[in-house]
């Protein structure tokens, strides 16, 4: 009788994983959500990014990126775009998704070292949790929830928000969207039902991609990538976790590998701080922009500009000049001189939105377009308008218990008096301000909504997003149903 053979042991050496990919994949595999603000939250911050998409819809130069990349594609069971007629695979729909929500700069923010817009993660998490519902649907199954939706929401923000915390990609000539991408990519994984390991190898994949520069948001090179940049980085991580589910390996020490791994390559050999444990902090935590469609570093200038506007309004022309104290982060991305040569440029200049806002009394997003952009009174004031830094507001920037955006402006005249100076420390968005807040973002909420839908269809869809438990409850196809044209 013939032995059989003896197995060989295989001689490969493991290698243990960066436990920052490690500790983000537990995460997101494990970690249970407690805590009832954050789901009220996140629903909060679901209806926001609708409907900042849908108010986006109304732009071609948003639309024309939207749908399939090759016309007339037919994806079977695939995800829906809200606001539109398409249905997609996942990732062209994550990347419509992502796309039509940062087109105008209206969604949430969250500032620390890094900044970002954690709602930009919603792309890649409905296209993917639409797809699958679709999918078991089809096949006699149950569908996802809308509390899987906002889970991984609040996850993908905790993700993205607790790395932005202590380290700055900007100063290292990176974009944001990089921590769009990583998020993304944890928290579709575990929808798709990845392994630990998978998660892990599509997390190092994400890390080692060449990441977007951030040159798209500054001048000379200012442009719209920057408003699709999310969409693209929502999108590409919906792609690495299908492509992990596969079986596509990964890299275990993507970040840490000596002189080819991402903190020697891009992040000048420095490894990440991270000095919070992953929780539901960022959520809770969330900045909204609920009153202008500004960079939010300008958010509580330009409600200072609206607050002057009424003394000012008839005397711009004697103005000799404005003083704008704020804080270090505004002066160094959105301090702007010189000529603003597209809306891109137009809403991350500091200088701009409150000449807008001292002007008109408001600031929308049509006011960065052309036909406002050559009131000759914006550049005049622009002229006027110097940038001070207060020091103390740049330390409480970065104060995690008080996270302020402050600004103040004040207004000088050519006969020497002079305005009260105007201070405004917490923006309405804020969570110091969320009482005052909140009846703001569900007028938002309607007035987006009325922009795409009947009048029917805008207060089923406004119904169900203001009864939790009834939200939470229905299937996702079924809510992504509700918002097809």
């Amino acid at each position: 009788m013939m032995t059989k053979p003896t197995k060989k042991k295989s001689t490969k050496k493991h290698i243990a994983a960066d436990a920052v990919l490690v500790d983000i994949a537990n995460y997101a595999a494990h970690y249970k959500i407690k805590n009832p603000l954050a789901f009220e939250t996140a629903r909060l911050c679901l209806m926001d990014t609708l409907g900042c998409g849908f108010e986006a819809l109304s732009y071609p130069a948003c639309t024309k990126l939207m749908g399939p990349i090759v016309p007339g594609t037919q994806t079977p069971n695939g995800a829906k775009v809200p606001g539109t007629s398409y249905q997609l695979d996942p990732v062209t729909a994550a990347f419509n998704i992502g796309c039509m929500i940062r087109w105008l700069d209206f969604n949430d923010t969250w500032l620390a070292a890094e900044w970002g817009h954690p709602s930009d993660n919603l792309g890649g998490i409905l296209a993917t949790a639409d797809w699958i519902s679709r999918t078991r649907v089809a096949q006699g199954k149950s569908p996802l929830v809308m509390k899987d939706v906002l889970t991984a929401m609040i996850k993908a923000h905790e993700i993205q928000g607790i790395i932005a915390l202590e380290n700055s990609f900007n100063r290292v000539g990176l974009d944001h969207v990089v921590l769009v991408k990583v998020a993304t990519t944890a928290v579709v994984s575990q929808m798709l039902g990845c392994s630990l390991e998978e998660t892990i190898n599509a997390l190092s994949n994400a890390w080692i991609d060449g990441q977007s520069l951030r040159t798209y948001r500054h001048a000379p090179n200012t442009g719209s990538r920057k408003s699709w940049a999310a969409g693209d980085a929502t999108s590409r991580g919906v792609r690495l976790a299908l492509m992990a589910l596969k079986g596509e390996m990964g890299y275990p020490t993507a970040l840490s590998a000596k002189q080819w791994g991402f903190y020697d390559v891009s992040f000048k050999g420095q490894a990440f701080e991270l000095n919070q444990p992953y929780g539901s902090y960022v959520m809770e935590n969330v900045l909204f922009k609920i009153s202008f469609p500004a960079e939010f570093h300008a958010q509580t200038a330009v409600e200072c500009a609206v607050t002057l506007h009424p003394k000012v309004v008839n005397r711009l022309n004697e103005i000799e000049k404005i003083i704008i104290t704020t804080h270090e982060s505004a002066i160094r991305i959105i301090d702007k001189q010189g000529v603003l040569n597209n809306p891109a440029d137009r809403d991350h200049c500091i200088q701009y939105m409150s000449a807008v806002g001292l002007i008109k009394g408001n600031l929308t997003a049509s006011d960065y377009e052309d036909n406002v952009a050559c009131d000759p009174r914006i550049d005049q004031l622009r002229a006027k308008m110097q940038c001070v830094e207060h020091k103390p507001w740049s330390v409480d920037y970065l104060n995690p218990k008080k996270r302020s955006i402050a600004n103040a402006i004040q207004i000088f005249f050519k006969d020497g008096t002079q305005t009260e100076k105007v201070v405004v420390e917490y923006p309405i968005g804020h969570r110091n301000r969320r009482k005052d807040g909140i009846p703001l973002l569900e007028s938002k909420f309607k007035t987006n909504l009325a922009r795409r839908f009947s009048h029917k269809q805008s207060q089923a869809i406004f119904a169900l997003c203001n009864a939790p438990k009834k939200l939470e409850s229905t299937s996702v196809q079924e809510f992504v149903d509700l918002m097809v044209i």
